[in-house]
């Protein structure tokens, strides 16, 4: 029976929960693109996405990224909540909310989009 012998750097490392977290928190910061960030740490881009992905789903927000955001209430939007006319008759109970992106644009949904699909488009509204 034949036996090899195989020498050298072993390819499959294990990352810690806190490396994941560093390597996708500097992937996400401002003007990093994902393929020098995964180049510099010797991984593939999609261990990134993955991480990434892994990290949002388990509901562990990233370093950097705030739980909170400010709200700014608007005249119209006062006088809805004590009791005043709606905008558009026809849209009982039909919230929408705006969000300003940081990068000037604003996006606006109705309150009760699933997050998955409002994250999707504040990705591809901060992209374009």
């Amino acid at each position: 029976m034949r036996q090899e012998i195989l020498s050298g750097v072993e390819r499959r490392r294990r990352w810690s929960d806190a490396e994941k977290l560093r390597i996708v928190a500097e992937a996400a910061s401002d003007g990093a693109l994902v393929a020098d960030v995964a180049r510099r740490h010797d991984i593939t881009r999609q261990h990134i996405y993955q991480w990434r992905r892994e990290l949002r789903d388990n509901g562990r927000p990233l370093i950097g990224q705030s739980n909170f955001v400010a709200v700014e209430l608007t005249e119209r939007d006062e006088s809805r909540e004590n009791g005043g006319p709606a905008e558009d008759p026809g849209a009982v109970g039909a919230h929408h909310i705006e969000i300003m992106l940081r990068n000037g644009r604003s996006l606006r949904v109705m309150a009760d989009v699933p997050d998955k699909v409002l994250h999707r488009l504040m990705r591809i509204a901060e992209r374009s």
